[in-house]
């Protein structure tokens, strides 16, 4: 399952999250070819997560009832549309339309392939397959930074410039992808004819033994969902990651070209951090399933992160700045596998498609905040070391959140009981 699942969806999310910050390159031309402030392209690159955050939830639970195969393919294809539109960006409003629409295309994607991997991976698997299904991240900013680097040299063709050419070649894959989707996906294990009959009866029993195991969220409503305090707290975990992680995909390119670098130096300085991030994200999330432990492979990771930022004030040669950025990715991505994991422990099958979404949508809409505070920082004071202290501070108090709500003894923590699979041989 593993093998005929995961590369493909990873590499979907390779692409459809490399045409989501590759914005962060286009910005070192098209900012000064359309004179953009860097409020302005902050405000516009984070405005995105204002309609993924309100499309999030609607997304997942349409994903649940058509089903994963078809929806993924629509939001691939949506989205690579758009994505290519990027390059008729002519000023700050048409950049904030099309950035507000690429958020409606994009969600639900990564929610929605989190809560589709729970129908097939036993939870003692999650974390290592969530941590090598999301090693896409830092992947599409290692392959993706000296390829967009690259593509900015494009210059002519058609009358386009270097930035356009980039978002019409990046986004063209997305579309691709979205009819593959229609061929590669099953719904579920039990439409799926690559596996034997016996397969789809041990895997379909293995979760639903699970399904009876005490969960912290029972099932309740959607909105009791919503306003759940678990799914409420582990959103402002995730927000440690996902939105810290949102500003420096966005920020990362500027802030190293300032040291004088050329956009291909910059390229190859900007992926290092994210080679490291791919190995070391795969390797916790293993050592976090073959431990069992979650809570403190959560934690550290966004300690490491938070500590990191926090440093860029006393250190600012270029050595300095590639290593901490190194520390502060590493501790973005190696949580990921373990938060996601711990997540789909404490949610029920029947709050997973609600709940996963909420916490992805509301964790995604701080990423709004962190991408516009940065710009918002650095315009007023010129340094990017003062416009780093607010992902610092976001990464810590994740770090505290996990750690505070694992101590919580819930009393509602009750079996949850599912309809029972077909009978086994």
């Amino acid at each position: 399952m593993a093998w005929r699942l995961v590369p493909f969806l990873m590499l979907c999310y390779f692409v459809s999250f490399l045409d989501r910050v590759n914005v962060g390159f286009g910005a070192l031309q098209m900012v000064k070819a359309l004179r953009m402030s860097p409020e302005v392209f902050g405000l516009g690159s984070g405005i995105f997560f204002v309609s993924y955050f309100l499309f999030e939830v609607p997304s997942n639970l349409l994903l649940q009832k058509i089903g994963a195969r078809i929806w993924i393919a629509r939001i691939m294809i949506t989205w690579g549309f758009l994505a290519a539109g990027m390059a008729m960006v002519t000023g700050p409003y048409s950049f904030y339309a099309l950035r507000l629409l690429l958020g409606v295309a994009e969600a639900g994607f990564f929610p929605g392939v989190i809560l589709y991997l729970t129908y097939w991976f036993p939870r003692e698997y999650r974390a290592r397959i969530v941590g090598i299904f999301t090693v896409a991240i830092p992947v599409s900013s290692f392959l993706g930074s000296p390829i967009s680097a690259a593509l900015l040299g494009i210059k002519g063709y058609f009358g386009m410039m270097g930035w356009q050419w980039m978002f019409i070649l990046e986004g063209a894959p997305a579309i691709l992808l979205g009819v593959f989707c229609l061929f590669v996906l099953s719904d579920k294990p039990s439409n799926a004819r690559w596996l034997t009959a016996e397969q789809r009866d041990w895997l379909n029993g293995k979760l639903h033994d699970e399904s009876l195991r005490a969960k912290r969220v029972g099932k309740i409503s959607l909105w009791r969902v919503l306003t759940n305090k678990y799914v409420l707290v582990l959103s402002v975990v995730l927000a440690g990651s996902t939105a810290v992680s949102s500003g420096l995909q966005i920020w990362q390119p500027q802030i190293i070209k300032s040291y004088g670098l050329t956009n291909m130096q910059t390229g190859l300085l900007n992926s290092i951090p994210f080679a490291l991030a791919s190995v070391l994200m795969v390797l916790w999330g293993r050592r976090s399933d073959q431990t069992g432990e979650r809570v403190w492979h959560t934690a550290l990771p966004l300690l490491v992160t938070a500590v990191s930022l926090a440093s860029a004030t006393l250190f600012h040669s270029l050595f300095a700045i590639i290593v901490i950025l190194c520390l502060a990715v590493i501790g973005i991505y190696a949580g990921k596998g373990p938060v996601w994991a711990l997540s789909t422990d404490w949610l029920s099958a029947g709050t997973s498609a609600a709940g996963l979404a909420q916490m992805n949508a509301i964790s995604n809409l701080a990423g709004f905040g962190t991408t516009y505070v940065v710009g918002a920082i650095k315009q007023a004071t010129g340094s990017y070391s003062l416009a780093m202290m607010p992902l610092a501070a976001l990464s810590g108090v994740a770090a505290l959140s996990v750690l505070l709500l694992s101590r919580d003894k819930p009393a509602a923590a009750i079996p949850v009981m599912s309809p029972a699979p077909a009978l086994r041989k």
